[in-house]
């Protein structure tokens, strides 16, 4: 190989290289901000895809008889909050804040599913927007890290406590928002904290693939998922699933809001 052939060869590799680490770089997820009553609320783009829904290998031994059977769900895109309602807006929008633990920035909790409906519908109308509970599956989908998934057993990682405060480490203490790491997306809390209210009736699982999921068309109650710092590590797995009637009022019962678009 002459010398003029292996300086063009060099030169094409130096040129290849950064377009090559680039391509490894995962572009950023695209976040909104949207402001109500003098309080900012930060979005998570959700990227729609098909994932599998419920108690996948990771989750072992620890997943229960009602994550089963694993079945695909194909979701539309969504936008899903940064982080758990706040007290800060709870009080600007309801005038009130029901919380145990009181503090601007931690969730706020010992809210019922029909008090975060009436949250919700004053919130929709002071911001014009259409917020909501996200389904079951959208909380699950966002929770694994959407279409950025690495199959982890929690959200965010394989060791809940950098992800999760539960009651191993919370000290019984309600916490801050954004205290732990992240998730794939940039999500905050998924696991841990405040349990939060989803828009679906609690219901067993069918193997059959389901395009956007709503849940149950009846039932007696409500779904919530993530866990809490009242409830074992375990508790906070990105599959684990927990119910309770809609008009009932825990110390570690909290919400996040989703939305179509913004």
């Amino acid at each position: 190989m002459n010398k003029n052939v292996k300086c063009r060869i060099l030169f094409a590799m130096l040129f290849a290289l950064p377009v090559f680490l680039l391509a490894q770089v995962p572009k950023p997820v695209e976040t909104d901000t949207v402001w109500v009553s003098g309080v900012p609320m930060v979005f998570i783009k959700v990227e729609g895809g098909t994932f599998s829904m419920g108690a996948t290998s990771e989750q072992s031994v620890a997943a229960d008889s009602d994550e089963k059977p694993v079945h695909k769900v194909t979701l539309t895109g969504f936008y899903i909050a940064q982080t758990e309602v706040t007290q800060e807006l709870w009080q600007k929008i309801m005038d009130n804040n029901p919380s145990t633990i009181k503090g601007n920035n931690r969730p706020v909790h010992n809210v019922s599913w029909y008090d975060c409906m009436d949250f919700i519908e004053a919130l929709n109308a002071i911001s014009g927007k259409k917020f909501r509970m996200p389904t079951e599956a959208e909380w699950e989908y966002a929770a694994r890290g959407g279409n950025r998934s690495k199959g982890f057993k929690f959200a965010g990682g394989n060791n809940a406590e950098k992800f999760a405060w539960n009651a191993e480490s919370s000290g019984t203490e309600l916490y801050f928002v954004k205290t732990k790491q992240p998730n794939e997306l940039g999500l905050y809390d998924m696991g841990g904290n405040a349990y939060e209210w989803c828009g679906d009736f609690y219901g067993a699982y069918s193997d059959k693939a389901q395009n956007n999921p709503q849940g149950m068309d009846i039932g007696e109650s409500r779904v919530l998922r993530g866990g809490s710092w009242q409830t074992p590590r375990n508790d906070c797995r990105v599959s684990n699933r927990h119910s309770c009637i809609p008009y009932d009022r825990r110390e570690d019962y909290g919400l996040r809001l989703a939305v179509d678009s913004l």
